[in-house]
Protein backbone atom coordinates (compact mmCIF):
# COMPACT_ATOMS: atom_id res chain seq x y z
CA UNK A 1 0.00 0.00 0.00
CA UNK A 2 2.75 2.47 0.88
CA UNK A 3 4.52 1.86 -2.42
CA UNK A 4 1.26 2.58 -4.23
CA UNK A 5 0.90 5.87 -2.35
CA UNK A 6 4.49 6.83 -3.15
CA UNK A 7 3.95 6.11 -6.84
CA UNK A 8 0.77 8.15 -6.79
CA UNK A 9 2.65 11.06 -5.21
CA UNK A 10 5.32 10.96 -7.89
CA UNK A 11 2.67 10.73 -10.61
CA UNK A 12 0.86 13.77 -9.20
CA UNK A 13 4.12 15.71 -9.09
CA UNK A 14 4.96 14.82 -12.69
CA UNK A 15 1.46 15.63 -13.98
CA UNK A 16 1.56 18.91 -12.11
CA UNK A 17 4.91 19.84 -13.62
CA UNK A 18 3.63 19.06 -17.11
CA UNK A 19 0.51 21.18 -16.55
CA UNK A 20 2.57 24.04 -15.16
CA UNK A 21 4.99 24.04 -18.11
CA UNK A 22 2.13 23.72 -20.61
CA UNK A 23 0.32 26.61 -18.95
CA UNK A 24 3.39 28.81 -19.09
CA UNK A 25 4.02 27.87 -22.71
CA UNK A 26 0.55 28.87 -23.88
CA UNK A 27 0.15 31.72 -21.39
CA UNK A 28 -2.72 30.07 -19.50
CA UNK A 29 -2.50 31.17 -15.87
CA UNK A 30 -5.27 28.80 -14.74
CA UNK A 31 -3.42 25.77 -16.11
CA UNK A 32 -0.19 26.97 -14.52
CA UNK A 33 -1.94 27.32 -11.16
CA UNK A 34 -3.53 23.87 -11.49
CA UNK A 35 -0.11 22.42 -12.19
CA UNK A 36 1.40 24.05 -9.13
CA UNK A 37 -1.50 22.84 -6.98
CA UNK A 38 -1.14 19.29 -8.25
CA UNK A 39 2.60 19.37 -7.53
CA UNK A 40 1.90 20.61 -4.01
CA UNK A 41 -0.61 17.80 -3.50
CA UNK A 42 2.01 15.28 -4.62
CA UNK A 43 4.61 16.87 -2.34
CA UNK A 44 2.24 16.65 0.63
CA UNK A 45 1.43 13.01 -0.11
CA UNK A 46 5.13 12.21 -0.39
CA UNK A 47 5.89 13.96 2.91
CA UNK A 48 3.09 12.00 4.60
CA UNK A 49 4.54 8.73 3.33
CA UNK A 50 8.05 9.66 4.51
CA UNK A 51 6.68 10.40 7.99
CA UNK A 52 4.81 7.09 8.01
CA UNK A 53 8.00 5.27 6.99
CA UNK A 54 9.99 7.02 9.72
CA UNK A 55 7.46 6.13 12.39
CA UNK A 56 7.22 2.47 11.36
CA UNK A 57 10.98 1.91 11.34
Amino acid sequence: MAADEKNQAKTEQAKGKIKEVAGRTVGNERLTAEGRAEQAKGDARQAKEKIKDTLTD
